[in-house]
């Protein structure tokens, strides 16, 4: 054999090697790759920046489980900051790093449908967190019972109206109504509704805010105001950044005295807010156990185990394995009994809650 002959035989060996190489480190799609589950990669992915507890309370806590749970595992963390099309590339750069499992809390529940098609493919777990992917591709979904959080608020704004005997002719409520690409803000406005609707009190106007955005939210307040004015009995309001923003119009109009106004989440602000008498209630939900349960979830997942749900959830026609935690109403006189017992806001949280301009207002209910 000549020596070119011999060189090109070597050359057609080292491709076959190679292409055969490639072939074996492949991933087949739907087939999830071999991954340590001692040094495993765990992806989550939240939704905004907006909206406080995301960043002071649910990554954290998140973290701190799975550290506990797993020292040796690698926590890759990306916020959305509510861009759709920003979560999408932060979940493939997750699965290109070779993320065993992704916990996922959507910006846009329809748009991130796709994020759990392509984890799939890859036969990457998801878990569905605080917010539900509309996809049939989902492990796990983990959140609170939102329709009942949307009936709490709502019929502590209806008990409050018939207690001052406001709410009757010609007066009514508004609706601030959360992201209309939220499948959660969907299940608060269908329980409040199905309390409102039955009181007997007049629904003046909705509205579904865009991105949970607090401006718009305001803007869309002022504007009632200035329709209804002194019509305006209360304000149910899907969350407490909509409820400051709402509370902020009504400080801006001079509506006095102020409407009571609902909210939930138990946020710093709207806990001051509701001790001053600013703000009437908001919904406590524990996000510690949530955000421990997914990182318990994802940690037994990298194991290849599945622990049993509390129930399922149907979604594009198939049954969800879900944890859906329970809820709490917090006016001024549940505040102690909440997030003051469960410190909330950390080992600080009474000095956080009466800092400033509220120590007053704990003292007269008796915090501190």
């Amino acid at each position: 054999m000549t020596l070119a002959k011999s060189l090109l035989a070597a050359a057609t060996a080292l491709l076959v090697v190679g292409a055969l190489s490639a072939c074996t480190n492949a991933v087949t799609p739907g087939v999830r790759p071999s991954h340590d589950p001692q040094t495993a990669k765990i992806g989550l992915l939240l939704p905004d920046s907006v909206t406080a507890r995301y960043e002071n309370a649910d990554k954290p806590y998140f973290e701190a489980e799975l550290k506990a749970l797993c020292p040796g595992c690698k926590l890759l963390y990306a916020n959305a900051d509510g861009d759709a099309s920003k979560q999408q590339q932060q979940a493939e750069s997750m699965l290109a790093q070779g993320v065993s499992v992704l916990v996922l809390d959507p910006f846009d529940s329809q748009a991130a449908a796709s994020i759990a098609v392509e984890a799939k493919s890859d036969g990457i777990p998801v878990i569905s967190y605080d917010r539900l992917v509309h996809s049939k591709h989902l492990d796990y979904y983990i959140s609170f019972d939102n329709e009942k959080v949307g009936r709490l608020q709502a019929q502590a704004l209806v008990d409050k109206l018939k207690a001052s005997g406001a709410g009757r002719g010609d007066h009514g409520i508004l609706m601030l109504n959360g992201s209309p690409t939220d499948n959660n803000a969907a299940l608060f406005k269908k329980g409040a509704h199905s309390v409102i609707d039955a009181s007997g009190y007049t629904l003046l106007a909705e509205y579904d805010t865009p991105a949970w955005d607090p401006a718009k939210a305001q803007d869309w307040v002022t504007g009632q105001i200035t329709q209804y004015g002194d019509r305006i009995d209360g304000i149910y309001a899907a969350n407490d950044v909509l409820a400051g923003a709402a509370i902020a119009s009504l400080k801006a109009a001079d509506v006095t005295p102020l409407r009571p106004v609902i909210g939930q989440d138990a946020e710093l602000a709207a806990v001051q807010r509701i001790l001053a008498g600013d703000q009437y209630m908001t919904v406590y939900k524990a996000i510690q156990p949530e955000a421990e349960k997914a990182a318990q979830l994802a940690v037994a997942l990298t194991r290849s185990e599945h622990p049993r749900a509390d129930t399922t959830v149907s979604v594009g026609g198939a049954k969800i394995a879900s944890f859906l935690l329970n809820v709490t109403p917090v006016t001024a006189a549940d505040v102690e009994g909440s997030v003051v017992k469960d410190k909330f806001y950390g080992p600080d949280t009474t000095a956080k809650i009466c800092a400033g301009d509220y120590k007053a207002a704990c003292a007269q209910h008796g915090i501190g």
